[in-house]
């Protein structure tokens, strides 16, 4: 498909998808909305030149579950990253998507056992309309920003999980989304439901080749935690230094239902990402544990948002980023306590080391408290590499790079003991490549 963005083209879209003809107006409006509307005026400028961006590009016709029937290109991509033994080894499932589409997909039998709906957005509209329906644009409106509204013009591919009442996974449930063509857009959506007294873990990764001009990744994810679950949704993003990430992530939790946002933004070139949680019922909890790591040309944008409705809910964010080499680290957060959620409380951590004179970073929280028996904590510190602690470790014959290094994964620490091994693992291998 041809470079830039028209109403023709939204159109055509869908119906190379063939989608019903509701999903063809609703990309219609998200189109003529995506024109009305302006950048956001908050956070890093965005120089994005809409008419460069590929907006849907297809490699095969269909989702294969062999890794040997996809296509060599992207099969040797994912092969590099490791996904074919990540799946064997402790995944529960596992969608990959390669530019607009995903192109693999597979889940062990024991969870097709348990009537889990795991499987990429484009194909549940089909295979369950009703319950797409019932839960697609109803968290994240098509007409929040710019990007949410381009999103809903030509979105394809992303996950969609249902797990049933009482229903607990052993193990987690995994998509992948790459990017690999010069300009493209990905614009996946994601949707997930975890249903009364279940428990998820779902975990993302992103990755894209560097080129000499700019791509855009917006996405938009809605989750909906039902009574007594839980939902864990871990990501690491190492995008490269040429993608625009412009995400909406939101969850609704219900009655002592639990959500928690691991989150790790390694690279782009301009992230602005902050997880949220609408605490919906009573006792509900939602956490967001996250860092963001910007080095030179890059500008990381992010944080969280808690909004408590219901009395006796918790949250509690922990915002760890590390500036070097140029970068900016800001986090841009928000608490807002209503007035009907009494007894309720939240904790805020942000920390930032800076490991330079060119970097620089910023903490703008937004804590909001409208009734008399809740409270918000709120802490942050900015920092350098600690020399005395520095010393200490060279004295003991550690070298000054490898001491810092030490230091650095001291400070991550919170965030990567949330991590399972694997990303753990990987993890420590990217930050090395970074300082």
């Amino acid at each position: 498909m041809e470079k830039s963005i028209n109403e023709e083209k939204v159109i055509e879209i869908s119906n190379i998808k063939k989608e019903p003809d509701w999903m063809k107006k609703f990309r219609i409006n998200a189109y003529k909305k995506f024109i009305e509307l302006s950048n956001p005026k908050f956070g890093p400028e965005l120089k994005l030149d809409f008419d460069i961006i590929t907006y849907y590009k297809k490699i095969d016709d269909k989702i294969h579950n062999r890794w040997e029937e996809v296509p060599e290109e992207a099969q040797k991509t994912f092969c590099e990253l490791g996904l074919p033994d990540a799946e064997k080894k402790y995944l529960g499932g596992i969608g990959a998507q390669y530019e607009s589409e995903v192109i693999y997909h597979n889940m062990i039998k024991e969870l097709e056992e348990k009537n889990i709906i795991f499987c990429d957005t484009d194909t549940a509209l089909k295979k369950y309309p009703e319950l797409f329906k019932e839960y697609f644009n109803n968290l994240v409106k098509f007409d929040e920003n710019k990007y949410t509204a381009l999103n809903g013009a030509v979105w394809s591919g992303g996950t969609f999980i249902y797990i049933p009442p009482k229903t607990k996974l052993d193990r987690p449930l995994q998509s992948y989304f790459r990017i690999n063509t010069k300009n493209m857009g990905q614009f996946e959506r994601t949707i997930i439901i975890v249903d009364e007294e279940s428990d998820l873990h779902y975990m993302e990764g992103c990755t894209a080749p560097t080129y000499t001009s700019d791509s855009l990744h917006a996405a938009v994810v809605e989750i909906y935690v039902k009574k007594n679950a839980k939902c864990r949704y871990t990501t690491i993003q190492n995008w490269s230094g040429d993608v625009y990430n412009l995400v909406t992530k939101r969850a609704i939790v219900e009655e002592g239902g639990c959500m928690e946002w691991i989150d790790g933004n390694i690279g782009s070139k301009v992230n602005m990402k902050y997880p949220s949680c609408i605490l919906n019922g009573k006792y509900a909890s939602g956490n967001c544990i996250s860092i963001a790591i910007s080095k030179e040309n890059q500008t990381q944008d992010t944080g969280a948002k808690m909004i408590h409705l219901a009395p006796y809910t918790k949250s509690n964010i922990i915002s760890k980023s590390i500036a070097l080499n140029g970068g900016e680290a800001t986090y841009r957060g928000t608490v807002n306590i209503s007035k009907n959620a009494e007894h309720s409380k939240s904790i805020v951590k942000c920390d930032t080391i800076i490991l330079d004179n060119k970097s620089k970073s910023d903490t703008i929280p937004q804590n909001k408290v409208y009734n008399k028996t809740s409270s918000i904590e709120h802490e942050a510190t900015v920092s350098k590499i600690d020399k005395e602690k520095l010393f200490y470790l060279m004295s003991r014959g550690i070298s000054e790079e490898k001491a810092k290094e030490l230091l650095i994964m001291g400070f991550i620490e919170r965030f990567r003991e949330e991590l399972p091994m694997e990303y753990a693992v990987e993890l420590n291998s990217l930050l090395k490549n970074y300082f």
